[in-house]
């Protein structure tokens, strides 16, 4: 009996429902990687394994602890929104309060627990309290140094995240001057060989052919003949394909004057073309624009005559770089049905091959069509 009696005893014992001495308040030292993804797995309920952490272990001048995790995410169809979970000493606060945490880091998962903060939270106390700003500071400065440090020491794996990291530290570049001038330079390029380059990488790499000018790729398989022309002419493009990188090209060029990105289907650039004169052209142009026009029921309709190095190609269209970011703005606010040309963007251009079998011929009887 006394056996029995000594077990039900164990079983009845009182068992602490919150956990005592949680990860985040351990040394970095102390915590295994299974550690870190076990807490994660328990805490936000996502058994994709994040990406990597950093935790926050610091004393002076203010007491804050926390982890922060990159989550894996599929950028089709998860939801961008994070949750940082905010501590006073283990008493759970709120979730992302934004003015303790900088914006673009609440597409992370983590804790932040910091036993100085006020428990009142809120937004018109936190707002003016020089304290949290000191805070919110301090948290992008470890994220961007962990982040730039791994590119500098352990680029290897810093580029195997770069495509699921990108989005966050796009995002950052765009809400945080701070962040931005710290990571501007760790920032990365995939190529269309699947080569990660710096911003001045892209630059020195085109220089010769395209000086300052960075050419982009939205969709290899919609723009495959601009991708087969710049290869045939040596030439690269990075890949930007993400609903981020609109506006972070934007952001990136007023920051950098003198550095402009391009889309490879904008325009046909001047390698790809040979060296002749618009009077050259004219008679063909002004013939096939007619023609064109005409066959099209579209009198506003702009044609281009080029002589391309490339003579299996006949046409392409082109929208010019200022046009597509118009429209890809307006469909972001909504306005996707309105006339890009109510705000002075020009539409799509079809370009004619002069030195193509089939567009000369066509050129040659377009008088008689006419």
């Amino acid at each position: 009996i006394e056996p029995s009696r000594e077990k039900y005893k164990i079983n009845k014992r009182p068992v602490a429902l919150n956990d005592t001495n949680p990860l985040w308040n351990k040394h970095p030292n102390e915590c295994s990687e299974e550690d870190y993804k076990s807490f994660y797995r328990k805490v936000f309920r996502d058994y994709k394994e994040p990406l990597f952490w950093i935790h926050l272990n610091m004393d002076y001048p203010f007491n804050l602890k926390g982890i922060l995790y990159f989550p894996k995410i599929n950028m089709e169809y998860d939801s961008l929104e994070g949750t940082i979970k905010l501590y006073n000493s283990q008493v759970f606060i709120a979730d992302n309060i934004k003015e303790v945490i900088p914006e673009f880091l609440m597409l992370l998962k983590g804790v932040i627990d910091c036993p100085d903060l006020p428990l009142n939270v809120s937004r018109s106390a936190l707002q003016n309290d020089g304290f949290v700003k000191k805070i919110s500071d301090y948290i992008t400065k470890k994220v961007a140094d962990k982040l730039s440090g791994m590119c500098k020491t352990d680029r290897e794996n810093y580029e195997k995240y770069w495509d699921d990291i990108a989005p966050f530290i796009k995002f950052g570049y765009i809400k945080d001057e701070k962040f931005a001038e710290k990571m501007g330079d760790f920032i990365l390029y995939k190529n269309l060989e699947g080569k990660y380059l710096t911003l001045q990488d892209c630059l020195d790499e085109n220089k010769e052919k395209h000086e300052n000018t960075i050419f982009y790729v939205t969709n290899e398989k919609e723009q495959s003949q601009y991708i087969n022309m710049f290869r045939e002419q040596k030439m690269n493009a990075v890949i930007l394909k993400d609903n981020i990188d609109n506006p972070f090209i934007s952001h990136l060029e007023a920051k950098n004057e003198k550095v402009k990105f391009q889309r490879i289907d904008a325009d046909v650039t001047d390698s790809m073309k040979e060296e002749v004169s618009e009077e050259e052209l004219k008679g063909e142009t002004d013939a096939l624009t007619a023609l064109f026009r005409k066959a099209l029921n579209n009198d506003k309709l702009e044609v281009k005559v080029e002589k391309l190095k490339n003579e299996s190609i006949s046409s392409m269209m082109t929208l010019s770089e200022e046009s597509r970011r118009m429209q890809d703005m307006m469909k972001m606010y909504g306005m996707a049905g309105m006339d890009p040309n109510m705000f002075g963007a020009e539409g799509q251009t079809l370009v004619l091959n002069a030195n193509n079998d089939l567009v000369k011929y066509v050129a040659e009887h377009a008088d008689g069509e006419n």
